[in-house]
């Protein structure tokens, strides 16, 4: 296998090139200066372990050179066909891949081929790499001194939403969607055409231009709506069926993917009723599946307000360096603590350890908190706000609360006592007679007030006073740079995924935080010369 050896020094003809370039696309700057460290002999060694060296076949493009396209991908956020063309024509992409001297227009690399690199990329998990590089670059530049910042980490950890890239659609769409699939995949295998399937398997309503065109129903009738679905249910199913008794290797992928969503979709969506048929079942199912083409996709929540459909990017950032140190993506309807063990592992891996960490509150019960608080570090976020407090009333701060002695005491002085995650209700013979009783409750007679205390009350009571000082507000700003960091991820990738599924934008969100990591690092080298000047 031929390893990329460009040349290290740039010819007159380049350093023009780059100086256009300069004006605009800056990074190709840092590529072009640069590509010999970032891919160096240890890194494209590890790059080659990923084929197999039979002498078998022909021979791959240099590894290094088809992840530097990557990079050079991401970084215009261009199709894998426009990468190709450029790699051909343009000049500043040459420049870039070492491939400006020969004068032929041949591509660098096939669509085919950059596409098989990224699979084999992602299978041996050296995406993870690839932002760990950067982070190995950033320590040996002369512009990060690591000797003159913090010797422990402050990790800030936040995340922002990413819808899919899987058409979302509604129940009858999902089914009439993965049944039409069926048809075509039994089709295929066949050697006959869709039309012919549906004939055989009785199931007419898939050959419409849309599945709701062809049950053709006043969609404002109920009972009409209730009857096109049970028709539209019995025959998937019976096409399901068929294609069962009648196609060989059924029960493989690609049929088997558009089985199982039919199953999942009328177990999440569907009910019996007992004259017979289905009904939409009322309510949301917790997992419910959103696409057919995008199983991983889920429906997820910003706020009350603000729905998305796909997945959440989350980033762990070096506050002091500026860099992007892990990253995760989970579907949208997870809770954000899940994202922490994946965090934790890029961490591990670079040997690093947070003695600090700067949250988002949903972060607030993970592994990674609970850790940091177990080994004396300290946690920076918002306080859980209280709940169901009126105007008027007294809130939680207004109860003075014990955590070593287990007690809180309310604003009329009555103490009692208490476990972490126990809601403590006052006695209300007490709370009856006492004068302040307007003031802190609307309980109906008899009752008394009650307070809910968090499992982690301490760190709440903690960051309550935090939140309360001017000094305190001043270290919770000091998390902005994530905010700022996934900003810059978002102009970038924009609010829609490349990809489908987790892994793959997992991939892709690897990919631009070593870009963004990279721009740093030119952005302390530019500042650096700028003092030296």
């Amino acid at each position: 296998m031929d390893r990329w050896s460009p040349e290290v020094a740039c010819s007159e003809r380049e350093e023009r090139l780059l100086k256009l370039a300069g004006k605009s696309r800056k990074l190709l700057v840092f590529l072009r200066r640069h590509r010999h460290e970032l891919f160096d002999e240890a890194f494209q060694q590890e790059l080659e372990g990923m084929y197999r060296q039979t002498g078998q076949g022909e021979a791959p493009q240099p590894p290094a050179l088809l992840c530097m396209a990557l990079l050079l991908q991401g970084y215009l956020q261009v199709s894998d066909a426009e990468a190709v063309r450029l790699s051909a024509t343009d000049r500043c992409w040459r420049v870039v891949l070492g491939t400006l001297e020969p004068d032929d227009d041949a591509p660098a690399f096939s669509q085919g081929g950059l596409q098989q690199f990224r699979e084999r990329l992602i299978h041996h998990d050296l995406d993870r790499r690839l932002l760990e590089r950067t982070v190995e670059v950033a320590r040996r530049t002369r512009a990060f001194d690591w000797k003159k910042l913090p010797g422990t980490l402050r990790l800030a950890v936040d995340s922002r939403p990413l819808e899919g890239a899987g058409r979302v659609e509604d129940t009858f769409n999902l089914l009439g969607h993965a049944g039409r699939k069926l048809a075509e995949g039994a089709a295929r295998l066949l050697g006959t055409d869709v039309e012919e399937v549906c004939r055989q398997a009785r199931a007419p309503v898939l050959l419409g231009s849309s599945v709701k065109a062809a049950l053709d129903i006043d969609w404002s009738d109920a009972e009409a709506k209730q009857a096109a679905l049970t028709r539209l249910v019995r025959q998937v199913d019976r096409l399901a069926a068929w294609v069962n008794r009648h196609v060989d290797g059924a029960e493989e992928a690609p049929l088997r993917r558009y089985i199982e969503a039919l199953v999942q979709v009328k177990a999440q969506d569907l009910e019996p009723v007992e004259t017979g048929g289905v009904r939409l079942r009322q309510g949301v199912a917790p997992d419910r599946r959103v696409s057919i083409e995008d199983e991983q996709m889920r429906h997820g929540r910003k706020s009350r307000s603000k729905r998305f459909n796909g997945y959440k990017q989350h980033i762990g950032t070096h506050l002091d360096a500026e860099l992007v140190l892990a990253c995760a993506v989970t579907p949208a309807n997870r809770p954000e603590e899940e994202a922490t063990p994946e965090l934790k592992e890029d961490l591990r891996r670079l040997g690093l350890g947070p003695v600090a960490v700067f949250i988002d509150r949903a972060y607030v019960n993970s592994e990674l908190t609970k850790e940091v608080k177990a080994a004396g570090g300290e946690v920076v976020c918002k306080p859980w706000p209280g709940r169901g407090v009126k105007p008027g009333l007294y809130g939680k701060k207004d109860f003075a609360v014990d955590v070593k002695a287990g007690t809180i005491t309310c604003p009329a002085g009555q103490v009692e006592t208490f476990e972490p995650g126990q809601v403590v209700q006052f006695a209300p013979e007490v709370c009856g007679a006492c004068a302040l009783r307007a003031q802190c409750t609307q309980a109906a007679s008899g009752r008394g007030r009650s307070v809910r205390l968090g499992e982690d009350e301490a760190l709440q009571k903690r960051l309550r006073r935090l939140q309360d000082t001017r000094s305190g507000r001043a270290k919770l700003r000091e998390r902005v740079p994530v905010e700022h960091q996934l900003a810059h991820l978002s102009q970038r990738q924009g609010p829609r995924a490349r990809y489908r599924g987790t892994r793959k934008n997992l991939f892709d969100l690897r990919r631009l935080c070593a870009l963004q990591n990279l721009e740093t690092v030119h952005r302390r080298i530019a500042e650096q010369q700028c003092l030296a000047a």
